[in-house]
């Protein structure tokens, strides 16, 4: 059933956002990356995996609030279709946080789809990235860390509305960095949140990408 479930839940997210996608010097690859974007629409998660190549798609996890995504039947049983690695706000525990959390259930298969700002920011401004990125890169250096801007996307699924407004949003996905040697977590936070900015679009030009075969992994 969910084999069925999950190209239709892909197919039904890009229509709705009307979602284009750029890969700025970045090439889709099964390779092991965090996937890491501004967060402004609770569609954020699933129209960033649905823009996936499906080869990717299928190794890819959203991290998301459990909260949110376990309010209802509906909302679960989405979240299962697309994987989502859901993290209970409430019960958090420093030998269990988020971030061990994370490096756990990814191990060596699967890459990550993580919002640093922490909540959502309707207004589109983003704000400073949390440290859950940063102590994420110094536990698994090998992960390749991808900047995303997702663009418009506040504007398809505004704050108290139930339904999305059919409406084009853009997503950007640019070189890949790394945690740097003697970089201290300021000084990586605000390098990588740069990066997301650097990757907002004047215009974004429609590129499919959903048929193109991934580079081998492990470059």
């Amino acid at each position: 059933m969910k084999q069925i479930t999950v190209p239709t839940l892909a197919l039904i997210a890009k229509i709705l956002s009307g979602a284009t996608v750029r890969w700025v010097e970045c090439e889709p690859d099964t390779c092991q990356r965090v996937y890491f974007a501004n967060h402004t629409s609770h569609l954020d998660a699933l129209v960033l995996w649905a823009s996936l190549p499906k080869a990717l798609r299928n190794l890819t996890r959203p991290v998301a609030a459990a909260d949110y995504w376990e309010g209802g039947p509906v909302r679960r049983y989405m979240a299962s279709v697309f994987n989502a690695l859901l993290i209970d706000r409430k019960k958090i525990k420093v030998h269990n946080s988020p971030v061990d959390i994370m490096n756990r259930e990814i191990a060596n298969k699967y890459s990550l789809i993580v919002f640093p700002e922490g909540g959502r920011n309707p207004t589109g401004e983003m704000r400073k990235f949390k440290s859950g990125l940063y102590h994420l890169a110094r536990k698994r250096p090998d992960l390749e860390l991808v900047p995303v801007h997702i663009d418009n996307l506040n504007r398809v699924m505004p704050k108290g509305e139930f339904l999305p407004v059919p409406l084009l949003s853009c997503i950007s996905i640019g070189a890949p960095i790394f945690l740097e040697s003697g970089e201290n977590k300021h000084q990586f936070l605000a390098r990588a949140r740069e990066a997301v900015l650097k990757m907002k679009p004047h215009e974004c030009e429609e590129t499919d990408q959903e048929d193109e075969a991934p580079a081998e992994a492990g470059k």
